[in-house]
């Protein structure tokens, strides 16, 4: 006769039934703690309707997690609870009303996954073909925002969102950073005969030392997202693709190798677009940044003028790229990241006498920063 397991010891077995019965308990509590709050969730957006005023505040929000992550006494991590309580409001501000959030497609993308990290998994997904279409989609009102990256920690500015963020009506009201982990996927689950790689540029670009050392005569065809890569890997048994576990399983695809990235803390910052006219600016939540777009004339010492106000008033510079203007005249854009909201005295301050020194000022936004 075949061995069989072995059951727990006797004594165990009352303690154990008794503490998994007091989980059941606690989970039926707050189940009816949830609805209880779901209930004042759909109490608030009835006064929010009749003031006219928007279901979605990010400033809020990150306000309710910081509480929260001060007040948790343990043993649950900090860390988790951010991801929780998002979970928890974006249910109960899909009572209210959907949500329609529109990134870079298809089925999992980074972008999709920043998305759901930022607003929760109770959305009206809107994937989309390009970056330029998710500017689009939200600027039309098809999508209530947008979710598109702008800086990768390994490669550097996402230069399209850049560019866009120049002409777009939109502004940025939230960021977040997410670990980008990437993988190589395949029908087949090893390395031989894989005459493709497809990814995004970006992701290709980040996997570049891998792929010399293991994959060097293999083509490397860039495509408008990871997941479209993976979609096409899914259809070709020659073709792999790099991208995220999730686009693996969305498509059927093996992980043939995992974290192929050349940096380990490889990091993707997304920020948050939408229309100024429907969704006002998030108001000062303690920790937020101020982005802007901003030129000078071209002379001597204009550049020292731009940042003599944020020395000036104390407000700290955390972000600066430059990005040519394309007038053939050799002059640029320079992006900037402020730490500090306008309302704060300092901060205005220092964005009126920057106005006041440069031929070109746009404020992108200012939003909470991602601090979960």
């Amino acid at each position: 006769m075949a061995d069989t397991p072995s059951s727990p010891p006797a004594e165990i077995q009352p303690e154990l039934l008794a503490l998994r019965q007091q989980i059941d308990s606690l989970d039926r509590d707050l189940l009816s703690l949830l609805n209880r709050r779901a209930g004042l969730a759909l109490a608030v957006g009835e006064l929010k309707k009749k003031e006219g005023s928007v279901v979605f505040r990010p400033e809020r929000e990150a306000q309710v997690i910081d509480g929260l992550k001060a007040a948790n006494p343990g043993p649950l991590l900090a860390e988790n609870v951010a991801p929780i309580w998002r979970e928890i409001m974006s249910a109960c501000r899909a009572l209210e009303t959907p949500t329609r959030v529109a990134y870079l497609g298809p089925a999992g993308t980074f972008s999709e996954e920043a998305a759901l990290g930022f607003f929760g998994s109770s959305i009206v997904r809107v994937p989309c073909a390009s970056i330029d279409e998710v500017f689009q989609m939200t600027a039309a009102g098809a999508a209530d925002f947008g979710v598109v990256p702008v800086e990768n920690s390994n490669e550097g500015v996402v230069a399209r969102s850049l560019d866009i963020l120049l002409t777009t009506p939109l502004f940025i009201i939230g960021e977040t950073s997410l670990f980008v982990r990437q993988n190589l996927l395949r029908r087949e689950n090893h390395l031989q005969g894989v005459e493709v790689v497809c990814a995004h540029p970006q992701a290709l670009a980040q996997c570049h030392a891998w792929l010399s050392n293991h994959l060097p005569l293999a083509e490397r065809r860039p495509v408008s997202s990871n997941a479209e890569g993976a979609r096409q890997a899914g259809q070709d048994p020659k073709m792999a693709a790099i991208a995220s576990v999730r686009a693996g399983s969305e498509y059927g695809l093996h992980v043939v190798a995992p974290a192929i990235q050349d940096d380990p803390h490889n990091r993707t910052r997304f920020a948050i677009v939408t229309d100024p006219h429907r969704h006002p600016a998030p108001k000062a939540s303690g920790h937020d940044c101020t982005s802007l777009i901003v030129s000078v004339t071209n002379r001597p010492g204009a550049l020292h003028d731009m940042l003599v106000p944020l020395k000036k008033h104390g407000v700290s510079m955390t972000r600066f790229e430059s990005r040519p203007a394309r007038s053939g005249q050799w002059e640029y854009y320079f992006y900037i990241d402020l730490q500090g909201h306008p309302d704060e005295p300092q901060v205005d301050a220092a964005l009126k006498e920057l106005r006041d020194v440069c031929a070109f000022f746009k404020v992108l936004g200012t939003y909470p920063l991602d601090v979960h």
